[in-house]
């Protein structure tokens, strides 16, 4: 009778079949960093859509997988296995090895890094932690804004005092001036399709933009803000301007450029082709909005604005086309952009506001007073940004501070405005980048 259990005879060619086999197994090659980085790019952007189940205001944008955003609402993540999975992925970034000569490699794990250390800083702000104004645009925006003192404005009030007719309240004598420059409500549009068509043009004279790219323009009541773009992927945007309070002239440009050419349309557009389509990126395919990204974001379209409309030739083109279509005075231009000028001199009195009323140090009808007198604000225009800051806290900084970032990066590389082209060039690297606030000195 035969054992059942004696050796199993195997053929040679068999048995070496198996040891190439296990061979093979136990020396696979390890993921490489970039392997590594989709990975937890993944995983990023389903922390990021798990966090906007709690937040409504956190995801910006999402142009990624839909099975992606259906998975991350059957999860339901709670707010603490959130945290966890954040502190891990921070954790498995600190491990990967990079080659650091590889600068867009290098930019990529730092992007990540500090993405999800500020989304980690949001989760516990909604679980309830609280911090200073300070404290919250460091862990948010990878920035500490400057202070100024009330001094500091006054200064600029006095001189600004100098320049207004009449005399009295320099707010109220400056919103009175400033009457004269509104655009009547049924010239609205026409303005805002002129400044986007001319924005675009000169955009596209400079950068390569997707033959699909394109946009659609809204009028909004009862928001916070004056302006929105909402990106929709596939190289389109909505564009919503609020028409809650009367338009400026002033403000076609700054709204056609800050959310269209060469701001965050552009902006969204450049970073899905280039580094999401281009690169395979997915991080890329989310946009949280408390985040270091909209400080980049944020000071790139202010900045944009002075891209695409240097200095004389805004002020030609407002004087030749914007003025008559709003059937306003042309040879008022001039003195107007001048004053403008003095009073953008006071960009940093709303974030005083937003620090005082956040720490507690204020209340919301002081904070409003405060921007009356100091930001130039009509009352009514004090209280919707008072909402604002209600809504957003520290994000008032990614405007003024970051413009004045993206600036300096742009001319310390040679972007200066007697050399368009160069600037033209250094403000597309920065939109197509994962380069944030803290690197832009580098």
């Amino acid at each position: 009778m035969k054992n059942d259990l004696s050796p199993l005879r195997i053929s040679p060619t068999l048995a070496l079949l198996f040891q190439i086999t296990l061979m093979l197994s136990c020396t696979a090659p390890a993921p490489s960093p970039e392997q590594q980085m989709n990975a937890i790019a993944e995983r990023y952007v389903k922390l990021v859509l798990a966090v906007g189940e709690h937040d409504a205001d956190y995801v910006d944008a999402y142009y990624g997988p839909p099975s992606w955003k259906e998975e991350v609402k059957r999860a339901a993540l709670t707010l603490d296995t959130i945290t966890v999975q954040a502190v891990e992925l921070i954790s498995s970034l600190d491990q990967i090895g990079i080659d650091t000569t590889d600068e867009i490699i290098s930019l990529r794990r730092e992007y990540l890094l500090k993405q999800l250390k500020a989304l980690h800083a949001r989760v516990e702000w909604l679980k309830g932690k609280k911090c200073t104004f300070d404290e919250e645009a460091l862990a948010l925006y990878d920035v500490t804004p400057p202070t100024y003192s009330e001094d500091h404005f006054k200064k600029i009030l006095d001189e600004l005092d100098k320049h207004l007719p009449g005399t009295g309240n320099v707010s109220r004598r400056y919103e009175q001036y400033r009457k004269q420059f509104i655009v009547p409500p049924d010239k609205v549009d026409t303005v805002f399709q002129t400044a986007i068509a001319e924005a675009r043009r000169r955009t596209k004279q400079y950068l390569t933009l997707p033959a699909n790219e394109s946009f659609t323009l809204e009028y909004v009541r009862n928001q916070s803000w004056s302006g929105y773009n909402w990106y929709k992927g596939n190289n389109t945007s909505l564009i919503q301007i609020n028409v809650d309070l009367p338009i400026y002239i002033d403000r076609a440009v700054d709204l056609a450029a800050h959310e269209g050419y060469p701001g965050h349309h552009v902006y969204n557009v450049l970073l899905e082709t280039n580094l999401m389509r281009g690169r395979g990126w997915m991080e890329f395919s989310v946009y949280p909005l408390f985040s270091p990204q909209s400080l980049i974001a944020e000071g790139s379209a202010n900045y944009g604005i002075h891209v695409a409309f240097p200095g004389e030739e805004r002020l030609k083109f407002e004087r030749e086309l914007l003025f008559p279509l709003a059937g306003l005075d042309p040879s008022l231009a001039e003195s107007y952009y001048k004053l403008l000028a003095l009073a953008s001199e006071l960009k940093y009195a709303g974030n005083e506001a937003a620090r005082r009323y956040l720490d507690g140090q204020i209340s919301a009808e002081e904070a409003a007073v405060w921007l009356e007198t100091y930001a130039l604000m009509s009352p009514e225009r004090a209280q919707q940004r008072v909402r604002f800051i209600e809504q957003y806290r520290s994000y008032v900084i990614n405007y003024n501070l970051g413009e004045d970032l993206v600036k300096r990066h742009i001319e310390a590389r040679g972007g200066t405005a007697d050399k368009p082209e160069k600037r033209w060039k250094e403000f597309a690297q920065l939109l197509s980048s994962p380069r944030l606030p803290s690197g832009l000195s580098r």
